[in-house]
């Protein structure tokens, strides 16, 4: 098997808007986006975003924005999410994206805890939000509708001002390019500190010999939220930075997806399992479009099962990739090959150029091939740590053990790795598998959710006396979050009491956080610590 080791371009110095303004210059008639979530689609071309992007930015510094200082992106898949994410950071800002379908509860906490200085969303989402008593907010945005008290038309930011933007007061793999939230192995989410150069490294990773097959002018069409890592620099940078057309949805709709893809000659649909098997369905019942000009699809965010990737190519004839990678790595540290046998699709492939990896077992000896054990990687991608977060930073940034070796040219100066805490092996190709993932994080339909976080909701219950979540398999969702619940003296356990346990969390969390089962027990089995041992409460499953 071959590997990759050349970039696409040396990433040193380069910032991510540079990159997205030099495209804007070097494609300025091409048509850049198309977004879908109009009535009558709106076409931006390269030379109209780069004014764009420029204005908003001016904008921004003339809103009182200062260098590092934090922008909080709470929007839908949309040409003004697009331009304010380059916006914020050629002003100096560091974006912090949130996903649009979060609650009051979720959308004041990362607030707060990245001190974002400037909100920009749209009426509706913040309608009933309560956002007083955020010591650091001071100005809202809101994008087409400012139906919320104290929100400014996003319009003003693409005023003309007389304001001279800010020259970069870090270098490069210094300044923060964005800080999306992840919720890691464990605990409430953290912001994640990816850097210019980390952000564009992984363009290069991903355009690099023998990596990803995107091509100068591709037709992308995303429907990827683009608040997620998976979204904003696999599919928004990338496509930029090649000149390509992007074709923008709010959110997926199977349907309105394939009549997209023949609308506008779609060549590329980065995706996630649930949406391969969408497909699956559709080609099923005839309607999966013959004449469609897709040549790839690429697949991440979650495992792809070989039977589900080896049905959607002799359903469609569409060659389908598969990924790997994390919010911590900018996201992607494996691509599958372009061209392989048919048991390949079940790989998440071959490590990025530059990126290092290791398999170690728990007596902390490196693994040969065949055999399982943690995967720890490092390269240039990878996150300077987590916001505010040292401890947290300091679990998963950390050296090899004593005796591991490290025999491929160091990338990082340091010894410093990223442990995954996902199980994995390589085979005799040099090929990488995922055997398990994380622990204690749930998968459902590709979205990470953190028992941690749902427990504590459901720990402000007032019937509520102590509870676990862990994770059932799904057929349709991979996995679902299960909850059980010991319930105070006073409480008995009933349909009545479920639901509204069910609805108080429904209030305070997003939809896929919610439990989609609820069991009542005795007790929850924890270790001398105190730590809930979710391998108990899995075995109920069995």
């Amino acid at each position: 098997m071959p590997i990759r080791s050349e970039l696409r371009a040396d990433p040193a110095g380069v910032f991510v808007h540079d990159l997205v303004l030099q495209a804007c210059t070097r494609f300025a008639d091409r048509t850049l986006l198309v977004d879908t979530s109009y009535t009558e689609p709106r076409r931006i071309r390269y030379g109209e975003y780069g004014a764009l992007v420029e204005r908003a930015a001016r904008g921004l510094v003339a809103a009182g924005l200062r260098p590092g200082e934090r922008v909080a992106i709470y929007i839908s898949n949309s040409w003004e999410y697009c331009v304010s994410y380059h916006a914020a950071t050629l002003a100096g800002g560091i974006p912090t994206p949130l996903n649009p379908s979060y609650r009051e509860r979720e959308v004041r906490y990362q607030l707060e805890n990245s001190g974002a200085v400037i909100l920009i969303t749209d009426g509706p989402l913040i309608a009933d939000v309560n956002l007083a008593g955020l010591p650091d907010l001071r100005r809202i945005y809101a994008t087409r509708d400012q139906a919320a008290t104290g929100a400014e038309p996003f319009a003003d930011l693409l005023h003309l001002h007389e304001v001279i933007l800010p020259k970069a007061e870090q270098s490069s793999d210094e300044a923060t390019a964005a800080l999306p939230y992840s919720s890691g192995t464990t605990g409430l989410p953290k912001g994640v500190m990816l850097t210019h150069h980390n952000l564009v490294a992984n363009i290069y990773q991903l355009l690099g010999p023998g990596a990803a097959p995107l091509l100068d002018g591709e037709i992308a069409l995303c429907f990827l939220p683009l608040y997620h890592i998976y979204g904003l620099n696999v599919v928004l940078n990338p496509s930029f930075t090649l000149g390509a057309t992007l074709v923008l949805m709010a959110r997926f709709d199977a349907s309105r997806a394939m009549q997209l893809m023949r609308e506008y000659g779609v060549t590329f649909v980065p995706a996630v399992p649930p949406v391969l098997n969408a497909f699956c369905q559709a080609a099923e019942q005839g309607l999966f479009p013959c004449d469609h000009r897709v040549r790839w699809m690429k697949c991440g965010a979650a495992p792809l099962a070989q039977e589900l990737g080896r049905r959607f190519i002799s359903l469609t004839g569409i060659p389908v990739i598969q990924g790997y990678g994390m919010t911590e790595a900018s996201p992607v540290t494996h691509v599958g090959l372009a061209q392989g046998p048919a048991e390949c699709v079940a790989s998440i492939g071959l490590p990025a150029a530059q990126t290092e990896c290791r398999i170690i077992a728990d007596d902390s000896a490196e693994c040969s091939e065949g055999e399982t054990g943690e995967l720890v990687m490092r390269g240039p991608q990878f996150m300077r740590g987590y916001w505010r977060a040292p401890e947290a930073s300091a679990e998963v940034l950390r050296p090899l053990p004593y005796g591991a070796t490290a025999s491929s040219p160091a990338v990082r100066s340091d010894d410093t790795w990223y442990w995954s805490g996902d199980v994995a092996r390589r085979d005799e190709r040099g090929l990488y598998y995922i055997v398990d993932r994380r622990k204690e994080m749930i998968k459902y339909k590709s979205f990470s959710v953190a028992p941690a976080e749902v427990e504590s909701v459901l720990l402000e219950h007032p019937a509520v006396r102590d509870c676990g979540v862990v994770g059932r398999a799904d057929p349709a969702a991979g996995e679902i979050p299960c909850a059980f619940i010991v319930l105070r003296e006073g409480f008995t356990a009933n349909p009545h009491i479920e639901m509204d346990i069910r609805g108080y969390v429904s209030e305070r969390l997003t939809a896929y956080k919610q439990p989609r089962e609820v069991r009542f027990v005795d007790a929850i089995p924890r270790n001398p610590s105190g730590k809930v041992l979710r391998r108990k409460l899995r075995e109920a499953f069995e």
